[in-house]
């Protein structure tokens, strides 16, 4: 499954105060935040990512998009919707006084999979794909999604929405769009806490350029004004302990390191908002978002303590033993923004990744600090050590403003967390066998069969096998024409019948309590078309090539990408998202930070003990789609010479289930 392709949607990205002159060039030694340096260019401005799309407007004027209602047949009328029509009702009530109001996909997390009750921007536009940024002015309302879903989008959006193909050329990025339809002295607002300090910063820089404000509304989210008593109750499903034998580090060790961390960089506590990162420093997991084992907390961890913010009634006794045998104590989880008033009142020096923390938490540590500073005569600076390198003299807390180190520590896998994976893809391939065989035998009896049918019964064959705990993302099973929808969702009443006479695409993936799969097959059972079978082939050799790679270390994911497109270039033909994402161990189908994207901004070197999917694919819009994909683990390859005197590298194979031959 292809994951959020870069900062083209998701309200993250650089900061571009995080300049190479003011990052410490450093590494981590200790055993589990592992001897990676992390290059200062990493966050210079040179490098920096767009908020939410990859490809900036060309031309010179006034930019345009086609509104969703000229890419659907049958609408030749703009229908009013009532929900966007009630959110604009509030711009004008005391104390809002906006022109505008964003609604993103995430959490206060930046989680890719959200709960039901934090999915607002589906709720207000009817587009229920993973990726997407929703604006709506006074009088107009747009929606931004990447490729892999500019098909769903076309189907699920109403014709009040315009919608944004992010990416393609001509069409503006959100902040163009803003400068281009408010007028000047307009105010843009947004709820601080689902957008990182990043992205809000960034956001605030562009319509500044038009003289347009950003406005935090703290202490409400419009959406949930008009969703009311229909909006799903957060969720509230107890947390259970990872046991050692899967996880292969106790807590005590992973917060010693990280400890140790804190120390080399001058900070005095790391606030940690990311899900799946508390999850796994705490071998803990959750059941709070679907299809991954997380659970909605903050962390903040100490030199000499930790806190752990969460819903009191999800913490069972033996995680509340668990968690008091690590030194970790509960607070609720509302609580976090006055617990950092209370640490930045005692000049603590946080450590906030921007990039992830969201613009709430950061702004309310800068305020709350500001005031301490002023109290006790000192002037804080963002910076990333203690003193002034100028002067040596040291000028009051200012805070840490640095990428986590968890987030690389969780991609290198152990032996024990690469044993559960290799465990749970043995018996995930034997579930597969199965289905298989029932499919193939029920399509050549002529059994028809709806795609919603197809993931159903791949899901009972799954939940079988020993640790099955969830899927690890909505099953896309596609059919002809639907599998060109790249993140494709079959719902009953609505969905196709299995075709056996077109390409049927099936992306599909597991949560067991030892590992994480993902894996996507394309078959065809009957006879392909000639194009077809060519399509199909030069994806499968792509597959083959970065499979088969060799690659000297140091090398970063954006490198090997050409691998797996070369094949389709040479006929004039490429695919519309990265090659490959991280995999977290019994944790999110999706982890960074390495990927395999033609998206050169992530210079993360693929090292020993990531995970990460090969799954190139090629999509005719409207007529098929085909991917193949399978896991990889990146291992030393015992190379005849070592040019340069160092590693090289390759991957091995996680995923154990055949892929069909096409003659």
């Amino acid at each position: 499954m292809q994951s959020v392709p870069s900062q083209a949607i998701r309200p993250l990205s650089h900061n571009a105060s995080l300049s190479s002159s003011r990052l410490p060039f450093f590494s981590f030694s200790l055993p589990i935040f592992h001897k990676f340096k992390i290059n200062p260019s990493i966050y210079n401005k040179s490098q920096k990512v767009p908020l939410f799309l990859t490809l900036r407007c060309c031309s010179s004027g006034s930019v345009t998009a086609k509104h969703s209602s000229e890419l659907r047949r049958n609408r030749d009328v703009q229908e009013p919707d009532e929900k966007v029509v009630a959110l604009r009702r509030l711009f004008s009530k005391p104390g809002i006084g906006i022109d505008a109001y964003i609604i993103p996909s995430q959490d206060a997390h930046q989680s890719e999979f959200i709960a039901e009750c934090y999915m607002r921007r589906a709720y207000i536009s009817g587009f229920t794909g993973s990726a997407g940024t929703a604006v709506v002015t006074k009088d107009k309302a747009a929606l931004w999604t990447d490729g892999r879903y500019f098909l769903q989008a076309e189907k699920q959006l109403s014709s009040s929405w315009i919608l944004m193909r992010a990416g393609s050329l001509g069409v503006p990025t959100t902040s163009e769009w803003l400068n281009d339809v408010l007028s000047p002295g307009g105010r843009v607002g947004i709820d601080p806490f689902l957008f990182s300090h990043d992205a809000a910063k960034e956001l605030k820089e562009a319509i500044s350029k038009k003289n347009l404000e950003l406005v935090f509304l703290y202490d409400l989210n419009l959406v949930d004004e008009i969703w009311k008593e229909s909006r799903p109750k957060p969720p509230n499903n107890p947390i259970r302990v990872h046991d050692m034998k899967y996880a292969g580090l106790d807590v005590a060790s992973k917060l010693s390191s990280l400890r140790a961390e804190l120390v080399g960089t001058g900070a005095s506590a790391i606030v940690i908002s990311m899900l799946d990162e508390v999850a796994w420093l705490l071998n803990l997991r959750g059941s709070d978002v679907p299809h991954s084992p997380v659970m909605y907390a903050y962390l903040i961890v100490e030199v000499d303590g930790a806190k752990l913010f969460v819903d009191n009634s999800k913490v069972t006794k033996e995680v509340m033993d668990h968690l008091k045998n690590a030194s970790v104590e509960l607070r609720p989880y509302d609580s976090i923004l006055s617990e950092i008033k209370r640490l930045a009142a005692q000049g603590a020096q946080l450590w906030l990744d921007t990039s992830s923390v969201n613009a709430a938490i950061v702004e309310t540590y800068k305020s709350a600090l500001d005031k301490y500073c002023s109290n006790h005569g000192s002037k804080g600076k963002i910076k990333n050590k203690r003193y002034d390198e100028s002067n040596g003299l040291s000028e009051g807390p200012s805070g840490v403003y640095m990428r986590s180190p968890i987030s690389l520590a969780k991609a290198l896998k152990n032996p024990a967390e690469l044993e559960g994976m290799q465990n749970c893809h043995l018996r995930d391939a034997a579930a597969l066998a199965q289905f298989w065989c029932w499919l193939e035998e029920e399509i050549h009896n002529n059994v028809e069969l709806i795609e919603v049918d197809i993931a159903d019964k791949l899901l009972e064959f799954r939940a079988k096998k020993e640790g099955f705990l969830d899927t690890s993302f909505d099953t896309i099973s596609g059919s002809g024409a639907n599998g060109a929808i790249i993140h494709y969702r079959a719902e009953r009443g609505s969905c196709s019948v299995v075709d056996p006479n077109k390409l049927f695409l099936l992306d599909s993936g597991a949560q067991y309590i030892d590992g994480t799969t993902d894996i996507t097959r394309t078959v065809h059972f009957g006879e392909p078309t000639a194009r077809e079978k060519e399509c199909f082939t030069r994806v499968l050799k792509g597959h083959i090539a970065l499979d088969q790679a060799v690659f000297p270390e140091n090398t970063p994911g954006f490198v090997l990408d050409g691998f797996a497109r070369s094949s389709l270039w040479k006929i004039g033909l490429d695919y519309r998202h990265g090659t490959g994402h991280g995999v977290g161990a019994a944790l999110n189908v999706h982890e960074g930070p390495q990927s395999i994207s033609y998206r050169y901004g992530n210079t993360t070197p693929l090292q020993k003990g990531m995970i990460v999917s090969n799954e190139p694919g090629y999509y005719e819009d409207h007529a098929f789609g085909i991917r193949i994909e399978n896991l990889l683990h990146v291992q030393e390859i015992n190379t005849p010479n070592r040019y340069g005197g160092i590693e090289y590298l390759g991957f091995e194979k996680l995923t154990f289930f055949p892929i069909q031959v096409c003659y």
